[in-house]
């Protein structure tokens, strides 16, 4: 599995959307890489927009950017929650300084644009938040995934087939460095 004995720290809060939560979750651990969920809290139990739950490991701030490969942060109405931790920006921003892979899906590139690494970046979200990401400095495209330099986007849960295989992609380029 080409993921194996690498780690993925995933962002969690209230309302992520389901499919954007779990899909990506369950592709990684299929592949072989351990993900840790981070949220405000740890060992709590965090609910998508439909429902469907998910438990964290950890506490943002006790995550260590350095003790994982890459970072997976997912849409629905959980992103507008997590660009207000500073552990949030502070992690994404160090996982970006290293040059190490990020995923974002949906509304997750708020996430992005609010630790300032979007400028200059070409993108894909939901459209919702074309406006937020090309003020922000990225070059915004209607594409169901696209990869530029370390970055992952994708814009909404039918693209993430493709979504998941780039961003697994993206995890093993990286590792074969």
């Amino acid at each position: 599995m080409e993921l194996s004995g690498h780690k993925v720290l995933a962002f969690v809060d209230e309302e992520f959307e389901d499919l954007e939560m779990w899909y990506p979750v369950l592709r990684l651990r299929e592949s072989g890489a351990i993900v840790d969920i981070a949220g405000p809290k740890a060992k709590t139990v965090y609910h998508g927009k439909y429902g469907v739950p998910i438990s964290t490991d950890l506490a943002f701030g006790d995550a260590r950017s350095a003790d994982y490969t890459g970072l997976y942060v997912p849409g629905g109405w959980a992103p507008d929650k997590l660009r207000r931790y500073g552990d949030v920006l502070r992690l994404t921003r160090e996982f970006h300084a290293a040059e190490k892979p990020i995923a974002q899906i949906c509304h997750a590139g708020w996430v992005l644009i609010s630790a300032k690494i979007v400028k200059g970046y070409t993108m894909t979200s939901t459209p919702g938040i074309r406006d937020d990401l090309e003020n922000a400095g990225a070059v915004w495209v209607d594409e169901e995934v696209v990869v530029d330099r370390n970055i992952v986007s994708g814009r909404r849960p039918p693209d993430l087939p493709a979504f998941c295989k780039e961003f697994v992609r993206v995890l093993t380029s990286f590792i074969a460095r």
